[in-house]
């Protein structure tokens, strides 16, 4: 999820001059926000991020600075939100030397892309590459499993005259369930929805989905051996650790039970586990029988990150530079619960509104939620500074953007998702503030063009939103208890302040939760 947050000042020393200053001077802070917001969505699309990834000179492919020969000896895997278009692109780049290739993608994406128009997202008539789809709601389900099956399959007949292109993007882990035997594929499932249910963050569930895995861990690429395995990864985890992303299938990682059993513990479903996992995590064999060393196995294992928080970061900080704001990246990795990120932003934006030095007390506070958000001191510090320049030398306005993935608990059974929850939140922390364009202004949005179950990406929000709500008769705290912030923003003026921006396919993060206070 990528997030973006502007922070106003009276002066406007930046903007542009001439005509520029003219049109961007029409554009309301709401129009700039959603502007910020889409170049970090273009930045991820899964053609671009393809074309950045592949190079192609003749029969050579250049890959993250190492070169492979192409000789009719391709094939191609792939599991994940964005894979569909990603597979697209792949085949437009190097589909004259492809074999066979097979992906695992959500349920229902091809009509949904084809109702939005999206054609380059979809692979042409007569493709090599079968597109299976599955895991309704992102969980594993029965076809979700029949794929990862034929991926198995098909990776386990290479030899080492092949070359196997592995596409991953977000959604990539319920997209490739594998049980290990005797687990059943509803067993891991329930194992995995309780954990997310109990506030598991990202990287906890994913450590004990690779547990409970044949493919993950680096079981696809176990199963690949000795054929050359590339693995272009569009990342949706903070930090881009290869090990996380989709659970590492392409990932040589131990797997230590005592760590597995740690997280069970400590969100209280140690004692309540099936049995069939109960013997899996207490098994001391390997998952699988060891071929050869494990440098052996590296050299034929490339992993390269071609989509991330970052690069979405970096491309809406070029644009929000281009619409007048002055743009300050905070960090591309905010996390922790959604309450102390939504309290951590609402303090930056007090900070940054403070039209008079603010009390020490205010940057103490912020700093002290710094281990909480995932975020370093030395961040919040350099943030602080650039903020506090901006106070004495009169700026204009300030664009603070930052990436992530907030920690939802689920009490409720309402819709939405970590962005929509983000923003109302946000909203609330900003009361009694200036509305607009005095005030700070807040979007939080996914790069996938969905936040949750839902059709939104995210929500814009300011320090409005409370008397908003309680004059249209709306309680917020009480959406929030549902966790139904999707209905919330529905109901509030109509819908206004979601951020639509149709499907877009990526996810680097991604999610990515995506923040905006502004002017």
């Amino acid at each position: 999820m990528a997030c973006v947050v502007s922070l106003y000042r009276p002066l406007s020393l930046l903007a542009p001059v001439g005509v520029r200053r003219a049109i961007v001077c029409r554009m309301s802070l709401d129009m700039r926000a959603r502007e910020v917001f889409a170049s970090a969505i273009e930045a991820v699309q899964p053609d671009i991020v393809m074309r950045r990834g592949l190079e192609r000179t003749g029969d050579t492919l250049l890959v993250n600075g190492r070169s492979f020969t192409l000789k009719n000896n391709l094939h191609l895997v792939g599991f994940g939100k964005a894979v569909l278009g990603m597979a697209a692109e792949a085949e437009r780049i190097v589909g004259d030397h492809l074999v066979r290739g097979v992906i695992s993608v959500p349920h229902g994406i091809q009509e949904t892309i084809r109702q939005h128009g999206k054609d380059q997202m979809l692979l042409k008539d007569g493709s090599r590459i079968t597109v299976m789809e599955g895991a309704k709601h992102n969980l594993p389900d029965a076809d979700a499993q029949r794929a990862a099956e034929c991926i198995k399959e098909l990776v386990s007949t290479l030899t080492e005259n092949d070359m196997l292109l592995v596409l991953i993007s977000g959604g990539g882990s319920a997209l490739l369930p594998a049980p290990v035997p005797p687990i059943s594929l509803q067993e891991k499932q329930d194992v995995t929805r309780r954990l997310a249910g109990a506030g598991a963050t990202i990287q906890e569930l994913n450590s004990v989905r690779r547990a409970l895995s044949i493919l993950k861990g680096g079981g696809l690429a176990h199963c690949a051996h000795p054929a050359q395995v590339v693995a272009l990864v569009l990342s949706d985890v903070i930090g881009d650790p290869l090990d996380l992303i989709a659970s590492g299938p392409t990932v040589w990682t131990e797997v230590w039970p005592e760590e597995i059993w740690s997280i069970l513990e400590r969100y209280g479903l140690s004692s309540s586990l099936p049995v069939s996992v109960k013997e899996v995590l207490g098994r001391s064999a390997p998952r699988w029988e060891e071929s050869g060393e494990q440098s052996d196995r590296a050299a034929h294992v490339l992993n390269a990150v071609i989509g991330s928080n970052s690069i979405a970061l970096e491309c809406a900080g070029r644009r929000a530079r281009e619409l007048g704001f002055r743009p300050v990246v905070l960090s591309p990795g905010v996390c922790g619960n959604v309450q102390s990120v939504s309290r951590l932003y609402g303090l930056l934006a007090r900070f940054a509104c403070s039209r008079d030095e603010p009390p020490p007390e205010l940057p103490a506070e912020i700093l002290k939620l710094g281990p909480e958000t995932g975020v370093e001191s030395w961040d919040l510090c350099r943030a602080m500074q650039v903020l506090g320049e901006g106070r004495g030398e009169g700026w204009g306005a300030t664009c603070l953007l930052a990436g992530g993935e907030p920690t939802v608990q689920l009490t409720g059974k309402g819709r939405g998702g970590r962005n929509q929850e983000l923003a109302l939140r946000v909203g609330l922390e900003l009361a009694g503030m200036e509305l607009p364009p005095k005030g700070p202004l807040f979007l939080s949005g996914g790069t996938d063009g969905q936040d949750g179950p839902t059709e939104a990406a995210g929500a814009v929000t300011d320090a409005g939103l409370g008397k908003e709500a309680r004059a249209q008769g709306l309680d917020p705290d009480g959406f929030l208890v549902n966790n139904d912030s999707f209905t919330f923003f529905s109901r509030l003026s109509g819908g206004q302040r979601l951020l639509l921006p149709g499907l877009t396919e990526p996810h680097t993060n991604p999610t990515l939760p995506c923040p905006t206070t502004s002017p």
